[in-house]
């Protein structure tokens, strides 16, 4: 594993002119103040660096791409993040409790070596969330009224691996051509009738498959981010930067859970199922069975990189309910509770409009 010089993880970017801290300004390679107006340009290296994977596995990453980050757990969902020390809210994002600054530490953590910058700013998420609670039937007035706090909505940098591969796969199976065949029948009234029948016809198969799995993603944070729902969970990764920590300045960023090895067991997996489409596709026919698959998986090289979420969190009867909007397109999606006396007076409104139709036009 070559080695390289260590990273800037410093988060705490500070204003030269009058002191105040500096934030990345989602959409720039920027980052900004917020009371002079300051802006300074984020420098990033010219490329992605995609890391050998086997390497990593034996060595955890303990010669390079690897140093410490100070870390607060949550005691009530166990949420890992990093919260930077001039940070306003030391709450959690997840579920909304306070973080106990006793419970800071330091970890180990492979370097992040891409980032997808936050394209939507906090108050473009804001008013997202908004409008979106503003469409629900049957929310309870106090959702709709902590739609109108935007520091109830927090951005995040969620950890994921992504793993490469140049990927050989040996299979053998069957191809099935479809035929049709005529049929005679009687129908209800005795009369003679033909129809089409369809048959496969089944022959074996073998031969080989190969290319580039170029970006598996993989998430990881187990306790977290499996909660996120899958239509927010999708990013552009096109849009990826060579890590700055400048990025991260005025977020809260988590951790990931999952270790490297977890990642790449599931990442094989995936490309498991990748190498059979391509089988499939490879037999071709109207119907394909893949009977046995030997899969090879060369030159593997992995990345950890961080993607953007906004989270907005509320708790209702006891109960907390999550909020997601993906920092990049603004796609939305969480659970909402429902207002039990809304739903009551709206059927019992229902059943007494009903009672005077009947009794004006009985």
């Amino acid at each position: 594993m070559n080695e390289v010089p260590p990273l800037d993880t410093e988060l705490k970017k500070v204003c030269k002119n009058c002191g105040a801290a500096l934030h990345y300004k989602p959409g720039t390679t920027s980052i900004t103040c917020a009371y002079c107006g300051h802006e300074e340009a984020i420098e990033t290296t010219a490329s992605i660096h995609e890391l050998e994977l086997q390497a990593y596995l034996q060595k955890m990453g303990a010669q390079s791409y690897s140093e410490s980050i100070s870390m607060l757990q949550c005691r009530n969902c166990g949420a890992n993040q990093h919260v930077e020390e001039h940070y306003k809210s030391l709450h959690c994002v997840y579920c909304g409790e306070v973080l106990i600054t006793e419970d800071l530490h330091q970890e180990e953590w492979i370097l992040p070596g891409a980032v997808l910058p936050f394209q939507i700013d906090p108050k473009r998420s804001y008013a997202i969330f908004k409008q979106w609670v503003d469409g629900l039937w049957f929310a309870p007035n106090k959702l709709k009224k902590a739609a109108l706090d935007p520091e109830l909505t927090k951005g995040l940098y969620l950890p994921y691996w992504t793993f490469d591969a140049q990927l050989t796969a040996d299979y053998q199976g069957q191809r099935g051509d479809h035929y049709y065949v005529t049929k005679t029948y009687r129908d209800s009234k005795g009369k003679t009738r033909t129809r089409q029948e369809r048959r496969t016809r089944w022959s074996s198969a073998a031969g080989r498959v190969a290319g580039f799995v170029d970006d598996t993603v993989i998430a990881a944070s187990v306790k977290s981010t499996g909660r996120i729902p899958a239509a927010v969970a999708r990013w552009n990764l096109t849009k990826l930067q060579p890590f700055s920590s400048k990025f991260l300045a005025g977020f809260v960023t988590e951790k990931y859970t999952l270790p490297l090895q977890d990642g790449h067991l599931q990442a094989q997996q995936e490309m498991k199922a990748i190498a059979e489409r391509w089988a499939r596709k490879d037999i071709g026919g109207d119907e394909q069975r893949v009977s046995q698959l030997d899969l090879q998986l060369e030159e593997e090289t992995f990345k950890h990189v961080l993607l953007p979420v906004y989270i907005s969190t509320y708790r209702y009867r006891g109960k907390h309910y999550n909020f997601y909007i993906n920092g990049e397109n603004g796609m939305i999606k969480g659970k909402r509770p429902y207002s039990f006396w809304k739903i009551f007076f709206t059927i019992v409104g229902g059943l007494l409009l009903l009672f005077l139709l009947s009794y004006l036009f009985g």
